[in-house]
């Protein structure tokens, strides 16, 4: 019986590539805080995560040597636009810098959440093959 990794690791895998994908939005969006006329970018977490379990069709692969591959998790159209919570303060800029900082705080613990259940599925399958004590 083979193992498949889908099977194993399950729809963690994906989250694990949008979770960081949304950790690099938004410290872009913090960076970006005082920049005239900026618009705080999103990431729609659930259409991501149905691209990235749809397939490869979703994911941008280019070859960089015959042998290798390049894999870069970039779920297309799934970038949205924030709404703002503030009025514009009028440069244009959209960021609220608190609403940011919450969010990474929060998406750091969801990548945290999901790198410790993945931890403990690789644990599981060495136990099964007998590899892990």
């Amino acid at each position: 019986m083979a193992l498949s990794m889908d099977k194993i690791m399950g729809i963690q895998q994906h989250t694990l590539g949008i979770r960081t994908q949304r950790a690099e939005l938004i410290a872009n969006n913090i960076a970006n805080a005082d920049t005239p006329g900026y618009k705080a970018k999103g990431l729609d977490f659930q259409q991501a995560l149905q691209q990235a379990q749809r397939g490869t069709e979703s994911y941008k692969l280019s070859r960089t040597h015959e042998k290798h591959f390049n894999h870069e998790v970039k779920p297309q159209g799934t970038e949205k636009f924030r709404v703002p919570n503030q009025p514009d303060t009028g440069d244009g800029n959209t960021v609220d810098v608190q609403l940011e900082q919450n969010l990474y705080a929060q998406n750091a613990l969801e990548y945290e959440m999901t790198m410790n259940f993945l931890d403990g599925k690789i644990s599981g399958v060495k136990k099964a093959l007998g590899g892990g004590q």
